[in-house]
């Protein structure tokens, strides 16, 4: 019997310290499997429930105030009712004006792409040549705040009566519209360059090129998606209002032949479909800064 104990004894392994650092770190997975899920849920509370509550606050107001009978806005409940084909198909195609908000939003947001697009390259290369020359921007600097204060839509019969056409029409006023918090906020970025940058780039013996791409676009970067964001934001602006004038099958256009028709459910639905397609333009125009800025231009 003792000779058997011994024998057993012998086969038995022992457990190696390689085998329980393994069983310490399988352990330790699920701990930090859950810290991120605790963490990603937290961020989610934080963001998310606080607007939702609000959005569910001021529906309820909206509702009680607009269901009487001399109300002359519908409640969300009739909005639904009246609405529910453009809000439940967004992408429904009969017929070539007879298609969702969610087709009208995308014919916008191609007119933006180009307009902004056209902006934001241009806007920067000038505000770049504006913010190396204190004697170009205070000849310039007036000019550009007189302009950025004239309205989208005061831009649109110039435009129609130079282009002929609706569609590059519109473009134009998204470009005309955009470009001045691109090129004012280049001009202050580059302005603001730190003189120790210059000096490495004498020492590096750097060409305008290189200098403009490996100084002055990374230094200045903060400030150009800032003046990016605002523009966005006036490039969707823009567009909408000259749609209503220049017809198509824009979203703005949409708004204004819903007015004409007395369509009020459809137009308080497309100006939901506007506002949530202009948050998340900025929010990706700030996703995109902070990504490239590495955290120093906020999303």
């Amino acid at each position: 019997m003792s000779a058997s104990i011994r024998k057993l004894e012998t086969n038995t392994i022992a457990p190696q310290p390689a085998a329980l650092g393994t069983v310490v770190v399988l352990a330790r997975a699920p701990t930090e499997y859950r810290r991120h899920v605790h963490k990603a849920g937290m961020a989610l509370l934080r963001n998310v429930v606080p607007p939702l509550v609000v959005v569910t606050i001021l529906l309820g107001i909206w509702q009680i105030a607009c269901s009487h009978a001399g109300a002359t806005l519908p409640p969300p409940s009739q909005v639904w009712v009246d609405a529910h084909d453009l809000i439940a198909s967004p992408f429904f195609n009969n017929g070539p004006q007879d298609i969702g908000l969610g087709w009208r939003v995308l014919v916008s947001l191609e007119r933006v792409a180009i307009g902004f697009g056209l902006a934001a390259i241009v806007g920067v290369l000038l505000g770049a040549l504006v913010g190396q020359s204190i004697w170009i921007m205070r000849g310039l600097d007036p000019i550009f705040q007189i302009l950025r204060t004239v309205p989208p839509l005061a831009w649109l019969p110039l435009s129609l009566a130079g282009f002929q056409n609706s569609n590059p029409s519109a473009i134009f006023v998204i470009f005309i519209t955009s470009i001045w918090p691109v090129i004012i906020n280049t001009a202050v970025g580059v302005r603001n360059i730190p003189d120790d940058y210059r000096n490495i780039a004498r020492v590096l013996r750097l060409n305008p090129l290189e200098f403009f791409f490996h100084i002055m676009v990374p230094a200045a970067a903060p400030y150009i998606f800032t003046g990016l964001r605002i523009g966005i934001g006036l490039s969707w602006l823009a567009i909408v209002a000259a749609e209503m004038l220049t017809g198509g099958v824009g979203i703005g256009f949409f708004i204004w032949d819903a007015w004409n028709s007395s369509h009020l459910s459809d137009i308080i639905v497309a100006l939901a479909y506007i506002g949530i397609t202009g948050f998340f333009l900025d929010k990706l125009v700030g996703l995109l800064g902070s990504i490239i800025t590495r955290g120093t231009a906020k999303g």
